[in-house]
């Protein structure tokens, strides 16, 4: 009886499905298919790579003969590919990745313990992908003609009053960020005088750069404070 009751009770559960669609199969060619994973970005050697070498591998693999160890240089591409320390296009062949990914104690571990240096997750992940990407090295920044890059499409082009605004927002977009409220001129006044002065703005300065409708009100503010003695002195506290 408690059998029958329960394949009774089965039938009627496929009925409610079968009424509501719940247990058609879709076809091959309505079925979703999987989205392809995406394409990891390009990893520049001197933004993502270089900083990461020098922080944790130069001082040992780089250019000083008499610090370095193995005799390995990873400051040089041609000399780093012959060491096999990667296979450009392979990271999973690579000894540099293989070293990064053993155990903090193991002794063939890189950085070694000793170093007081530890790579992030991240910063391991932009060398694996660098690798993949073919392992390309760029000349230092200093010794590359500068390109001047498109300035960025951005969703809330009315925010933008130059193209410094452009890529600000544009990385913000990324995030889900957006421009913080304009600081009103008291504010902004205020903030002018102690980053280039050290000092508070005097209140005749404030009120008349507030009382100031002219459309370069801000540049001519700025630079009544860059012709004071007082941004000499504030600069020269760091030096």
């Amino acid at each position: 009886m408690i059998l029958s009751r329960r394949i009774a009770g089965f039938g009627s559960l496929i009925a409610v499905l079968a009424l509501l669609g719940l247990n058609s199969v879709p076809s091959s060619s309505s079925a979703r298919q999987p989205a392809a994973p995406a394409k990891p970005a390009k990893v520049q050697y001197n933004r993502d790579v270089r900083p990461i070498l020098s922080e944790n591998c130069f001082a040992c693999h780089g250019p000083d003969s008499a610090a370095r160890k193995a005799g390995l240089r990873l400051d040089q591409r041609d000399a780093a590919v012959a060491k096999k320390a990667f296979v450009p296009g392979k990271s999973g062949e690579s000894e540099l990745i293989a070293r990064i990914l053993l155990p903090e104690d193991d002794e063939s571990a890189m950085p070694p313990v000793k170093s007081h240096k530890k790579l992030t997750p991240a910063q391991k992940q932009t060398l694996k992908t660098w690798i993949d990407q073919g392992a390309e090295y760029e000349q230092h920044w200093s010794f590359l003609a500068p390109k001047k890059p498109a300035v960025p499409a951005v969703a809330n082009a009315k925010a933008v009053r130059n193209p410094i605004d452009a890529f600000i927002l544009a990385a913000l977009e990324k995030k889900g960020l957006a421009f913080a409220p304009e600081a009103d001129r008291r504010t902004i006044a205020r903030r002018v005088a102690l980053d280039t002065t050290g000092l508070p703005p005097k209140p005749e300065d404030v009120e008349a750069f507030v009382g100031d409708k002219s459309a370069d009100a801000y540049e001519k503010y700025v630079s009544k404070m860059l012709d004071s003695k007082q941004w000499g002195e504030h600069r020269g506290r760091h030096w």
